[in-house]
C-alpha cells in the first residue's frame, strides 16, 4: 500500500499556471498522491479536467462542501489528508477556514486571507485544531534565497544596517491605459483581490521575503502608493520606507506598472562586515559584497552550504534550479510536518506569516491614505 500523503486540490483546473506548478512540486519528491478535488465551478469541467490528468473520478466533486462531507464519511486512513487552495483570493479564508475545522491541513495560496481580521481568526483555529497550515510564498524555496537566510543568522555579514527589497513586474502596464479593462481585470476589483492590488500580490512577498532572510520583524513602514486614475482605487505601484530596529532601516519598492520588467525580484541586506544580495530572475547565484575583496557568487550544490540550502537542492551543481523546484521544497517541507517528521521551520511560510502579510497590506493602505505617515506594524 502506498504511503503517500492523500493530497486535495482546490482550484487550478483547465490551464491554470498555479494548477501546474503546484502539481509539479508536489510530485517532486514522491511524497503526494493527487487524490480528489474540485478543479472547477463546474463539476462537469472538474470531472474532464481529472480525466485528462489521469486520476480517477470518483472523489472529484461539485463544492467544497461536497468534498468535506465525503471524505469524512471515509475511514481516517483513507482520506485526503491536505487540501491545497489555489483559488482567487476571495475565497481563500472561507476555503481554508472550513478545511481547518473539518481537521484537514492547508497549503494556501497567498494572500492568505482578505482582511487582517480574518487572519487572525484563521491563526486561532489553527491553533486550536493543531493542524499543519502552509502558505506558498515560493521564493523562500530556492536554495540560494535559504543560505541567504541560514549566513544572515549566522553572523557571517556582522549587525544589519540596512534593507533593500524590489519587485517589479510590467504586466498591468497595458491594462491600465484601457478604461475597459481596468474595470474588468479581478486583481483591480477588491471585491475579489482585497483592498490592495499591487502590494496585496507582489509587495506582500518582498515584505515576506524580507523576515525571512533577516529574521528580523518590520516594525514600522510609511507608504507612498500610486493608482494613476482617478477611476481605478487599487494601487498598482508603491514605496514603502522601513524600520526594523532604532538603527535598521530600509526600503520595499513593488510596481506592476514597471514597463518591460517580468518578474524582477531582487533582495539585499547590508551588514557591519560584508552584504548579501539574490535576484529571482537569476536565482542560482548569491552575491557576497565585502569591503576591500572581490566580488564571490555563491551557487546552489556545494558543500560549503548550508544544511538548509543542500536539502533544498536537487542537482548537481551547474544545473539552473528554478521556480518548480522553489515549490517542490515547500511541499517537502509540508510533507515532513505532516508525516511528524523533523524540519527546519524555513523550509516553508506558515500562519504567522500569512498574518504579519495582512497586517503588512492594511497598515500600507492606511499610512498611504494618511497622508504618507509613518503607522506601526
Amino acid at each position: 500500500m502506498s504511503n503517500k500523503i492523500k493530497w486535495g486540490v482546490l482550484g487550478g483546473g483547465g490551464d491554470s499556471l498555479i494548477g501546474i506548478l503546484h502539481r509539479i512540486a508536489a510530485s517532486m519528491f514522491d511524497a503526494y498522491q493527487l487524490t480528489g478535488g474540485v478543479f472547477n465551478p463546474d463539476v462537469t469541467i472538474s470531472l474532464d479536467f481529472a480525466k485528462e490528468i489521469g486520476i480517477p473520478t470518483d472523489r472529484i466533486h461539485a463544492n467544497l462542501d461536497e468534498i468535506i462531507a465525503a471524505e469524512l464519511a471515509l475511514p481516517e486512513k483513507e482520506r485526503i489528508q491536505v487540501f491545497s487552495v489555489l483559488t482567487p483570493n476571495f475565497l481563500h479564508f472561507p476555503m481554508a477556514k472550513q478545511l481547518l475545522e473539518a481537521g484537514f491541513h492547508v497549503i494556501c495560496e497567498k494572500p492568505m486571507t482578505m482582511t487582517y481580521d480574518e487572519a487572525l481568526e484563521l491563526q486561532s483555529i489553527q491553533q486550536k485544531n493543531k493542524n499543519i497550515f502552509a502558505l506558498t510564498h515560493t521564493y523562500t524555496g530556492y536554495p540560494m534565497v535559504r543560505q541567504m537566510k541560514e549566513m544572515i543568522a549566522n553572523g557571517e555579514i556582522g549587525a544589519i544596517q540596512k534593507v533593500d527589497v524590489q519587485y517589479y513586474q510590467g504586466w498591468i502596464n497595458p491594462i491600465i491605459h484601457d478604461k475597459d479593462q481596468r474595470s474588468s481585470t479581478w486583481r483591480l476589483n477588491p471585491k475579489k483581490s482585497g483592498i490592495s492590488c499591487c502590494m496585496g500580490d507582489i509587495g506582500v512577498h518582498a515584505y515576506q521575503m524580507l523576515e525571512f532572510v533577516t529574521g528580523k520583524k518590520i516594525k514600522s513602514i510609511l507608504a507612498d502608493l500610486n493608482h494613476l486614475y482617478e477611476d481605478n482605487q487599487m494601487d498598482i505601484d508603491g514605496t514603502i520606507l522601513l524600520r526594523l530596529d532604532e538603527y535598521v532601516k530600509g526600503v520595499l519598492r513593488a510596481s506592476q506598472i514597471a514597463t518591460g520588467e517580468e518578474n524582477n525580484f531582487t533582495v539585499a541586506v547590508y551588514g557591519k562586515k560584508a552584504s548579501l544580495k539574490w535576484e529571482q530572475e537569476n536565482p542560482n547565484y548569491l552575491y557576497l559584497l565585502e569591503e576591500e575583496k572581490p566580488l564571490q557568487v555563491l551557487k546552489p550544490g556545494h558543500s560549503y552550504n548550508s544544511a538548509l540550502s543542500l536539502d533544498g537542492t536537487k542537482l548537481p551543481p551547474g544545473h539552473p534550479e528554478g521556480i518548480f523546484d522553489a515549490m517542490g521544497n515547500i511541499y517537502k517541507g509540508v510533507a515532513k510536518a505532516i508525516r511528524g517528521e523533523q524540519f527546519n521551520e524555513g523550509e516553508f511560510p506558515g500562519m504567522q506569516d500569512g498574518v504579519r502579510g495582512m497586517n503588512f497590506i492594511e497598515k500600507a493602505i492606511q499610512s498611504h491614505h494618511d497622508g504618507n505617515a509613518w503607522v506601526t506594524l
